[in-house]
C-alpha cells in the first residue's frame, strides 16, 4: 500500500473497519493523510540500554582504561568478554570520540588467549611521542596485566601499536615485570613525569600502591610504596597534576578502593599532596572519596585533547557496576552487560587551612542533547508537589533553600501511584545529602546498599542539586560537585514522574531547569 493511498482525510467507516480488522488479532498498517513515518521511539522496542552513556555494544564490559587523545579522537579501550555470560576472559575494545559523548566502536584491540600468558587484564596505554620504547614516534604503548603461565602470577607485559590504536602486537610473551611475590600485582598506571623527564607508574599491589620509573616503558625500577588502610583491595590506581583554583600544583593519587567496613564509600578514593620524583607524601591520611554512591569503580581520569592548559582541568569516567551484584541487570536480556558513568570535568578546589579536594560536574557537550527544556522559576513546597512534566532521560537542576525542615528533595522516575521512585534530597535532621533507591527496581538482592550518604553540612540552609537521570542511572552532583553519587536503577520504563518533597517544613525550589536529552 502506497503511503500516499489517501490523499485526504479517509472516511470514518475507513477507521471502523481498521478497528475490526485489529481487535481480530490481524496486523495493519493504518495510513493517514498526514504520511509521516513513526518516530524513533515508536520504532524501537521497550529497552534498558541507556541513551546518552556508554554502553556495551553486546555481552560485557568492565574496567575502563583511561583515554588517550591523538589526531583531534579520544581512544577509549575497556576490557569485553565476547563469550559472557557463557565463557570467561576479558580482552581490549577500542572505541573513538571527538566529544566524550558520541562514540564509535573499534572492535577488539588487545585479543585474548593469543598466547599462553592468557587473557589481558586493566592496564594502560600511552602515545610514545618521542619513541622512547623504539617502535616508532606515536606509538601506542599498553602494558597490561596477565596471569602469565608462571603458575597464574599476576604480571605485566607489553603490547604496541603502530596503526593508531586500531591493532596491538605482542611485544614478548617475556614479562616485563615480574611478580615480587604478592597474590595482587595489577592494573598499571603510566604517566609521562614532565617535571623528571621519565615515564612513571603506579601499581596496585594488595594494600598498597607501588610506585616505579623507567625511561623506556620496558625496564622499570621500584621507587617507593604508598600503604592505604582501612579500605580494603586497592585496584586501578592513578597519579596525576592539578593546580587548584587558589594557583597552588598539586599531585593526586587515586584508586578504586573498598571502605565499606569503616562506613565509607566503594568508588575512587584519593589523597592529595606532593610527589618528588620517587615518593609521594599526602597532606592528610585519610583518603578523600570522588563518588558517595553505589556504582563508580574502576575510576580512569585523563587530560583534555584540546586545552592547552593541562593541569586546571581534567575528566573521569567509572565503569557503573558493582562486583556484590554485577550480573544482575535486566539488560542481560537484551544480549549485553556493562555501562560507564557520564564523562566528568574535575577541577581541584581549596577548601582553606591546607585543605583540598576534587570537584565534579558532567561535561558541558552533554548539553547538546538537550531536546527541550521545561523551566520554572521558583516553586514553594510544604509536603509533595508532582510537576506537570515528565521523562526519564534528563538532566534536572535546582536551587532548594529552607529555613527549618527536616528533609526535602526530588522523587524521580516515579510511578503513575507514586509507590516507586527514586529519593535525591537532603536530610538535614542527620547532615547528609543522600541517594535512596529502595523505594524502585534496583540490582543488589540483598537490600544492603540503598541509600547512599554523605557528610552534609547542617549550618547550610540553601543547596545546588544537578541530577542527571538514564533509563537504569541516575547522578547527582551536590553544590559545586565536592559530593557526587552515582547509583544504577531499574525502574519500569512507564516510571517517569517528577515530584518536589519537603518534611517537617516549606522548602523553595528556584530556577527548576528539566534538559530532556536525545
Amino acid at each position: 500500500m502506497s503511503k500516499h493511498f489517501w490523499q485526504k482525510k479517509p472516511p470514518v467507516w475507513i477507521y471502523l473497519l481498521l478497528l475490526v480488522v485489529c481487535t481480530s488479532g490481524l496486523s495493519v498498517y493504518l495510513v493517514s493523510s498526514s504520511t509521516e513515518k513513526p518516530t524513533t521511539e515508536e520504532q524501537k522496542a521497550p529497552s534498558y540500554r541507556a541513551d546518552y552513556h556508554f554502553t556495551a555494544p553486546d555481552k560485557w564490559k568492565n574496567d575502563p582504561q583511561r583515554p588517550v587523545y591523538f589526531n583531534g579522537k579520544y581512544h577509549y579501550y575497556y576490557l569485553y568478554n565476547k563469550d559472557y555470560p557463557s565463557g570467561n576472559g576479558t580482552e581490549w575494545r577500542h572505541a573513538t570520540s571527538e566529544d566524550l559523548v558520541h562514540w564509535h566502536d573499534e572492535g577488539i584491540a588487545i585479543p585474548k588467549y593469543t598466547n599462553k600468558n592468557g587473557d589481558p587484564w586493566s592496564g594502560s596505554v600511552v602515545v610514545d611521542k618521542n619513541n622512547t620504547a623504539g617502535f616508532g614516534q606515536n606509538a601506542f604503548v599498553a602494558i597490561v596485566t596477565q596471569p602469565s603461565k608462571n603458575g597464574g602470577k599476576q604480571e605485566q607485559f607489553l603490547w604496541y601499536s603502530t596503526d593508531h590504536g586500531k591493532t596491538f602486537t605482542s611485544y614478548s610473551d617475556k614479562l616485563i615485570m615480574s611478580n615480587p611475590g604478592t597474590k595482587d600485582f595489577r592494573d598499571p598506571k603510566i604517566i609521562w613525569d614532565d617535571e623528571h623527564h621519565k615515564w612513571m607508574m603506579v601499581m596496585a599491589e594488595g594494600t598498597k600502591i607501588g610506585f616505579y620509573e623507567s625511561a623506556d616503558l620496558k625496564n622499570w625500577q621500584y621507587t617507593s610504596g604508598f600503604f592505604t588502610k582501612d579500605i580494603g583491595l586497592i585496584e586501578c590506581p592513578d597519579l596525576y597534576m592539578m593546580r587548584a583554583d587558589d594557583g597552588t600544583v598539586k599531585w593526586v593519587l587515586g584508586a578504586s578502593a573498598n571502605g565499606k567496613t569503616a562506613g565509607k564509600p566503594n568508588t575512587y578514593a584519593y589523597w592529595i599532596g606532593t610527589f618528588d620524583g620517587k615518593e609521594f607524601s599526602p597532606d592528610h591520611n585519610e583518603p578523600q572519596w570522588l563518588d558517595y554512591g553505589f556504582d563508580w569503580y574502576g575510576g580512569v581520569t585523563f587530560e583534555s585533547g584540546t586545552e592547552s592548559d593541562k593541569l586546571t582541568k581534567r575528566y573521569a569516567l567509572a565503569w557503573m557496576n558493582n562486583w556484590d551484584y554485577a550480573h544482575n541487570t535486566p539488560t542481560l536480556q537484551e544480549g549485553f552487560n556493562g555501562m560507564d558513568s557520564i564523562v566528568r570535568d574535575l577541577t581541584l578546589k581549596h577548601a582553606g587551612d591546607h585543605q583540598y579536594y576534587l570537584a565534579s560536574q558532567p561535561i558541558e557537550a552533554l548539553n547538546e542533547l538537550t531536546a527541550s527544556t521545561d523551566y520554572y522559576e521558583q516553586i514553594e513546597v510544604d509536603g509533595t508537589k508532582t510537576l506537570p512534566v515528565s521523562g526519564d532521560v534528563y538532566q534536572l537542576e535546582t536551587d532548594i533553600s529552607w529555613s527549618d525542615l527536616q528533609n526535602t528533595g526530588l522523587r524521580l522516575r516515579e510511578s503513575a501511584d507514586r509507590t516507586r521512585h527514586v529519593d535525591v534530597g537532603i536530610f538535614t535532621a542527620g547532615g547528609y545529602s543522600y541517594v535512596n533507591r529502595g523505594f524502585t527496581g534496583h540490582p543488589d538482592k540483598t537490600n544492603h546498599s540503598l541509600e547512599s550518604k554523605a557528610p552534609f553540612d547542617t549550618g547550610k540552609k540553601q543547596v545546588h542539586v544537578k541530577v542527571l537521570v538514564d533509563k537504569t542511572s541516575i547522578e547527582v552532583f551536590i553544590d559545586d560537585g565536592k559530593v557526587a553519587h552515582s547509583s544504577l536503577i531499574f525502574p519500569p520504563l512507564t516510571d517517569k514522574g517528577i515530584t518536589l518533597f519537603s518534611e517537617g517544613g516549606k522548602a523553595v525550589f528556584k530556577h527548576v531547569k528539566i534538559q530532556h536529552l536525545n
